[in-house]
């Protein structure tokens, strides 16, 4: 018999266990120290995430705010420029009715000068009277009509200068 057959066979065991209870020991101590590993690094982890997203919501809020001072800059010119062109078109207006009045007061020295002519023309022989008569009717009526589209079309292209120039104005604002 050789000396391992000596040894009971219940201190093989026990040497058995002891060997089995030592290797799980040392498991056990691995998996505990790579769980403490996993901690910290989840932490780290959590860390670097909560950075991260206060640096993206404060880039968030710094570009709404430059967002917000462009809108209100370009706001504030379209304002001043609908300000301004109300202002033109105001003016161009007035210059409008002044001349309408001008031109009423044109009318009604035409209107005296026919009555006139027409009194006047009473001792002319009635074939000259008709003719010069027509003439002046004619031109009187023409001179009225063109006067009065002149007047038009100038108030129509002043109102759409002013406009297209406001348009301009804003364009240029915003792009800058």
């Amino acid at each position: 018999m050789t000396w391992l057959g000596a040894v009971p066979a219940w201190c093989w065991w026990l040497i058995a266990l002891v060997l089995v209870a030592g290797g799980q020991e040392i498991r056990v101590g691995a998996g505990k120290s790579e769980a403490a590993t996993a901690r910290g690094e989840t932490a780290s982890a959590r860390t670097e995430l909560a950075d991260y997203r206060l640096e993206v919501s404060e880039r968030d809020r710094r570009a709404a705010a430059q967002a917000r001072t462009e809108e209100q800059r370009r706001q504030s010119v379209a304002d001043q420029e609908g300000e301004s062109a109300q202002q033109k078109l105001e003016l161009a207006q007035g210059r409008a009715a002044a001349a309408e009045s001008a031109a009423g007061g044109l009318f009604d020295e035409i209107k005296r000068l026919r009555d006139g002519h027409r009194a006047t023309c009473d001792t002319i022989a009635t074939q000259q009277r008709q003719a010069g008569a027509s003439a002046v009717v004619v031109l009187g009526g023409l001179l009225e009509e063109s006067d009065r589209m002149a007047g038009s079309c100038a108030a129509a292209l002043e109102r759409s200068r002013i406009a297209g120039l406001a348009c301009e104005s804003i364009y240029n604002g915003l792009t800058k």
